[in-house]
């Protein structure tokens, strides 16, 4: 998608579509909406003003409006989107309401739109990257393999700004927004592909070919490595399958960085789930494609944090493998010793994403990282807990949890924390061992964070359990259903505001 600029003149842009944003600014004594438009055009505002009290548009988040011909455009087409109570409208509303008209315009062939950048004070942030991030997001379809796809990809995207903006900012706010969501595409696109067209060492090319593209360092190791390193909580994942597992390592290096803090982002990339031994349920099993969505989330971080350039050092670390069943797999009862030298009670062969992450966390460390957040679709029960509407994240240390928090106001992402209360750590004791690797039932999302807890030991950490949120069963007005992306924006926010 090609990304422009244009000063003002809305009214004299020739264009398939025209997009302006609307807000219900206040209700009326009779219950009805006092819809506002969010520009001062007044040829565009004359054009809207005799379907604003008809009673047929309301302004509700996401609600569109499609006006043909309309009068004293040059416009063909001109499209209300409106984002809802102006006293609640958000700049993650504008986000959608941009891949609203970007997936509005998808269905009827409209291969380039002019938006109209939001007047006045309504948002605190950058409305320019907004737009294009919900724009870019919304262009993605899940439908690689059909044989009869066709591109309805929009070809073109320019946001019209008044006169008077700051259009450096402008500009500098569109690259930004552009680098983000293409990152966030690309994260989508690896979970989006089947395991047997990413098996882990295909998930390795795919990341140093990014890391090439991107001026990364990266490195992919074997299941020599993991001996050598004596992952054995990583290998007793990966000894089930016929696939040998990758530990992918992307690092970033600026010119210019201080030697503390060393960011480790940590990715679990099982490409495949069934459970191994104690095998998952037959329904819904063809969706364990999706178990790498937290290890293509960090690469899609690295893809966007090599171009953005922020003046800390980072590390990503994401070990990939299949979980299977076989003569080799392990079994329910086994003691697996960790790279930190912990052993690990195997109670249940499907929580594996936290075998990995312990071993990934371990060797973060081990390469210098001072400051740890991890990624992973981990538990079921995370979802049992918030639904799917909130990602879990958990913490040990309250200044890193405040930078992402602050990370997640920006980005408009989802997340609610979760305890890590020390009580919760008997519920994963093992008799045998140090620890196992299942506490049970009850609090399940709770104590699997409590387990990769252990690993991360003193070092301040983030845990961003993102399960129920890396997949969309159902499209929304402004994504299509499939990967999501998910956590990409805020992770990126997160490092940045290490370099500020």
């Amino acid at each position: 998608m090609r990304t422009a600029l244009q000063s003002g003149n809305a009214a004299g842009t020739e264009t398939e579509l025209l997009v302006v944003f609307t807000v219900d600014a206040a209700s009326t004594k009779d219950g009805k909406p006092e819809i506002t438009l969010l520009t001062e055009e007044p040829a565009v505002q004359q054009a809207a003003a005799p379907f604003l009290t008809s009673g047929e548009f309301s302004s509700n988040p996401n609600e569109t409006l499609l006006l043909h011909a309309p009068q004293g455009l040059k416009a063909k087409r001109l499209l209300l989107v409106g984002l809802g109570k102006a006293a609640k409208a958000t700049i993650h509303h504008l986000r959608c309401a941009a891949g609203t008209a970007v997936r509005f315009a998808k269905q009827r062939k409209l291969r380039g739109l002019f938006f109209i950048a939001p007047a006045g004070q309504v948002f605190t942030g950058a409305t320019e990257r907004a737009i294009v991030e919900g724009a870019i997001l919304a262009d993605f379809d899940p439908d690689t393999y059909r044989s009869d796809r066709k591109d309805q990809s929009v070809q073109s995207l320019t946001i019209i700004i008044a006169a008077s903006a700051d259009h450096k900012a402008a500009e500098e706010a569109l690259r930004e927004g552009t680098v983000i969501a293409e990152s966030q595409n690309f994260t989508r696109s690896l979970v989006n592909e089947p395991g047997n067209r990413l098996t882990p060492a295909i998930f390795g090319q795919r990341a140093a070919e990014m890391a090439r593209e991107a001026g990364l360092k990266c490195e992919v190791y074997g299941a020599e490595k993991l001996h050598e390193l004596k992952m054995g909580a990583f290998w007793s994942v990966a000894q089930g399958s016929d696939e040998p597992p990758a530990l992918i390592v992307v690092t970033y290096e600026p010119e210019g960085a201080a030697e503390r803090p060393v960011l480790g982002l940590v990715g679990k990339g099982i490409t495949f789930d069934t459970g191994g031994i104690s095998i998952k349920p037959s329904d819904n099993m063809e969706k364990m494609k999706y178990d790498m969505a937290g290890g293509a989330a960090m690469l899609g971080a690295m893809r966007a944090i090599a171009q953005l350039k922020p003046k800390v050092k980072v590390i990503a670390v994401v070990c990939a493998t299949e979980n299977m069943p076989s003569g080799k797999a392990q079994k329910p009862g086994d003691v697996q010793i960790a790279m930190s030298g912990k052993s690990i009670e195997i109670i249940n062969t499907d929580a594996e994403g936290r075998l990995v992450l312990a071993d990934g966390l371990a060797y973060a460390k081990q390469l210098g990282a001072t400051h740890l957040i991890d990624a992973a679709t981990l538990t079921g029960a995370v979802a049992v807990a918030l639904g799917q509407i909130n990602a879990g994240v958990f913490s040990n240390n309250e200044e890193t949890y405040q930078r992402f928090s602050n990370a997640v106001s920006k980005t408009g992402e989802r997340f609610w924390r979760l305890p890590l209360e020390e009580e919760y750590r008997d519920l994963i004791r093992s008799d045998i061992a140090d620890i196992k690797n299942t506490g049970g039932r009850y609090g399940g999302a709770i104590t699997a964070a409590m387990f990769l807890k252990e690993f991360a030991e003193d070092t301040p950490w983030i845990h961003l359990d993102i399960a129920s949120m890396a997949w969309l069963d159902d499209a929304k007005p402004w994504i299509a259903k499939g990967p999501t992306g998910v956590a990409v924006r805020s992770i990126i926010e997160w490092v940045r505001s290490y370099a500020e």
